[in-house]
């Protein structure tokens, strides 16, 4: 059963595109699909976490918004700082769903019990994880959260909160 949930931003819960104003503000977008998802199976109980290897307000500010209690930014070996995690929640790794997209994230996904990746991943990320129908930015995490919900039997409990 799943019980943590980690997540890469760029690629990920973003397209990943930055976009720059010629005042030098980063811009990013995110799917208000994955949004809802996160914040309602972090009510349910689930741990989630952001382990990025870029620094962003943004990203920030989107966790802080979906009540993400896990964020580390500017991460370069994503799997040790999971490692850690872990060993402070008491979660073991095949208890660990992550999702990536490009080689920094690789590591990480080798790692965990369920890998993901949006289906416009690397092809070498591609070829080690379960390879989504979306893409990075659009609701692919929520795509990946109905699968595992569904695989932890969590599915109606998700469902009915809502209706």
């Amino acid at each position: 059963m799943i019980r943590l949930i980690i997540l890469d931003v760029d690629g990920c819960l973003s397209d990943g595109k930055i976009t720059y104003t010629h005042e030098g503000i980063e811009l990013k977008n995110f799917h208000v699909r994955d949004g809802f998802a996160l914040k309602s199976i972090v009510k349910m109980g689930y741990e989630v976490a952001i382990i990025t290897g870029r620094d962003s307000a943004i990203v920030t500010n989107r966790a802080r918004e979906l009540d993400i209690p896990h964020l580390f930014q500017g991460v370069k070996d994503k799997r040790a700082v999971a490692q850690e995690l872990c060993q402070t929640l008491g979660i073991e790794p095949s208890e660990v769903a992550a999702i990536g997209d490009d080689l920094n994230d690789l590591k990480l996904l080798q790692w965990v019990g369920r890998a993901f990746s949006p289906n416009d991943a690397l092809e070498y990320i591609q070829s080690s994880t379960h390879v989504l129908e979306r893409r990075g930015g659009d609701a692919c995490v929520r795509e990946m959260i109905d699968i595992i919900l569904k695989e932890n039997g969590d599915e109606e409990r998700f469902v009915s909160a809502w209706i």
